[in-house]
């Protein structure tokens, strides 16, 4: 996976393309980020890369001619050409999956008031991060890229993909470390049962509780099995299932060591 960046502001990536799974990842060579200065294309004698908007209006925009030369110096016909737009698609997880099948994406970063409006033929797709305000568009591509990334095979373990917020429009179940009690705040026992099994089901059983609580917008898209209906029927009602109440019988002695 080949990412490049159109920006005016390339200082602002080093420090989060040099952390974390990000950086291993580049380390791996399983991904790439080219950063790509739009000023180095300008053909303002004065290296300007904005001006005022015709008709008159408050602040700057970006120009056409240094925008376009760099996306076509530095992109092939099958790239994908994205621009960080506030009027774009929401991005979200189904997005990121989509994406990181591609083997090149271009992003371009808008800045300042916005860009000349005749760029945006140039570019197959406008993506937005959510319906807020910033500064410009190169903190939204930090997320793009480290959505997407991770998405990437062997950039992280598989099955943690597996088990990660918003797959199957699932939130994650609660998860706990040591110790057992802090300031009279008890990890659940099931999860000290050994039972693998059980645990599993009654993870399930948290995802569709906290997704139904913190999400519905997202719970309303799950397809529930009859399983399901009754597991959200026991974490409605605050109930143990037998599985659960004979796991902590037999855990009973791990439990009170702890």
């Amino acid at each position: 996976m080949r990412f490049v960046i159109l920006t005016t502001f390339v200082e602002m990536y080093e420090s989060f393309l040099s952390y974390s799974i990000i950086a291993r990842a580049i380390e791996k060579k399983l991904i790439e980020v080219k950063l790509v200065n739009i000023r180095d294309y300008t053909l303002d004698k004065n290296h300007r890369t904005d001006t005022p908007p015709i008709g008159g209006g408050a602040g700057l925009i970006m120009k056409c001619q240094p925008i376009v030369d760099a996306l076509k110096a530095n992109s092939t016909v099958n790239s994908k050409k994205i621009i960080m737009s506030p009027r774009g698609k929401i991005f979200n997880q189904e997005m990121a999956k989509k994406l990181s099948k591609e083997e090149e994406i271009v992003i371009l970063c808008g800045h300042y008031e916005g860009i000349d409006e005749r760029v945006y033929p140039y570019f197959d797709e406008e993506i937005s991060i959510g319906d807020y305000i910033l500064t410009g568009g190169e903190t939204a591509s930090f997320i793009l890229i480290d959505a997407i990334s991770r998405l990437v095979d062997g950039v992280i373990n598989e099955e943690s993909i597996k088990e990660e917020t918003f797959n199957n429009n699932l939130i994650e179940y609660p998860q706990y470390t040591e110790p057992y009690d802090f300031n009279g705040s008890l990890v659940p026992d099931i999860l000290y049962s050994g039972n693998h099994r059980v645990i599993e089901k009654y993870r399930r059983k948290m995802s569709l509780g906290y997704t139904k609580i913190y999400r519905p917008d997202l719970f309303n898209k799950i397809k529930l099995s009859k399983s399901d209906l009754k597991l959200l029927e026991q974490f409605d009602n605050n109930e143990l299932s037998k599985e659960e109440q004979l796991a902590l019988e037999k855990g009973k002695k791990f439990i009170k060591n702890h």
